[in-house]
């Protein structure tokens, strides 16, 4: 057989896609159903006879046969709208699978132009929040740790060690020497002698019932005191009285000797109003005293001035050893 006539509809000049062209289908190609592809070759052209030709060569869509325009492709179907169900889509259920789910479109926050950003403002304002509330946690149980250690460092007891129970106190006696109460007395209380009576017209005493010793001016007027004293030793005999805002003084007599000096009883407080409500004072002279009773004695002698008023006599540590 000769090149180029190997007989009609050679396989390799056979469009085996024809049919899906324009020009394909005015010439009558179908898709395939026996086995046979392509253009079925011109319409002259039957099994066994030669073509005139086989350089056929055209533009997809060039060709014309019979003056009839091509026709437009048209797909086989039409792609449905997006959100619709396609014509020809069967659900899964109906070929035997699971079911299946489909999950709602999401929604969009605010006004539907974006993501909610008042949302995520909230949540991230939160978790800042929370980061602050865990460092200043941090911040506060390591202040904590610290001052333990200190404690422990400096000797003091840890926070977490149990209390101890305090000690009971002890029997034993105390080394420290038990202050001694020293007496004291009203003048009004003592022996009275000579003119040496008791009143209670002027005030300011301290004395019971604001009474004290007057009459004391005159030579002979005494107030003796038996004082009973814990130990033998010198202490100060301390005298409260009141003059008219003009020195005064007494003869002081222990245990039946007299002291060399009189007992003061001056204007210490340096008072020039003669009345005597305000020229209460005290003043005090060594004694030395033995243990037991004492007998102390303070009288108005000749050479003593006497203007005074006696309110209350008492012992005080102090005096010469």
């Amino acid at each position: 057989m000769a090149a180029g006539n190997d007989g009609a509809n050679k396989p390799e000049d056979d469009d085996p896609f024809g049919y899906l062209y324009a020009d394909g289908q005015a010439a009558g190609a179908q898709a395939p159903q026996g086995g046979n592809y392509g253009y079925p070759g011109p319409a002259s052209a039957q099994p066994g006879v030669p073509r005139t030709s086989y350089n056929q060569v055209r533009t997809v869509g060039e060709r014309q046969y019979g003056g009839q325009p091509p026709q437009a492709y048209v797909p086989p179907q039409q792609q449905a709208p997006y959100g619709q169900p396609h014509a020809q889509y069967a659900a899964p259920e109906t070929y035997g699978g699971p079911p299946t789910r489909q999950s709602p479109p999401p929604q969009r926050g605010g006004s539907g132009r974006g993501p909610n950003t008042r949302g995520l403002l909230i949540g991230a304002v939160a978790v800042v929040a929370v980061v602050v509330v865990g460092i200043a946690a941090a911040v506060i149980n390591n202040a904590g740790d610290k001052d333990d250690q200190g404690n422990q460092a400096g000797g003091g007891t840890p926070s977490t060690a149990p209390s101890q129970a305090s000690e009971e106190p002890s029997t034993a006696p105390s080394t420290e020497p038990t202050p001694v109460e020293l007496p004291k007395q009203d003048a009004a209380t003592l022996k009275l002698g000579g003119a040496a009576v008791t009143e209670k017209t002027v005030p300011g005493a301290e004395g019971v019932g604001g009474t004290y010793v007057s009459g004391f001016n005159q030579v002979g007027a005494s107030v003796t005191w038996k004082a009973t004293m814990p130990t033998e030793g010198g202490y100060r005999l301390t005298v409260r009285y009141a003059i008219p805002a003009v020195d005064a003084n007494a003869t002081l007599t222990v245990n039946g000797k007299a002291n060399s000096s009189p007992l003061g009883l001056k204007n210490f407080i340096h008072s020039a109003d003669p009345n005597l409500e305000k020229n209460w004072q005290t003043t005090w002279a060594p004694v030395t005293l033995k243990k037991g009773e004492n007998e102390i004695k303070i009288s108005c002698e000749t050479g003593n001035q006497c203007n005074v008023l006696l309110d209350w006599l008492e012992v005080t540590p102090g005096g010469p050893n």
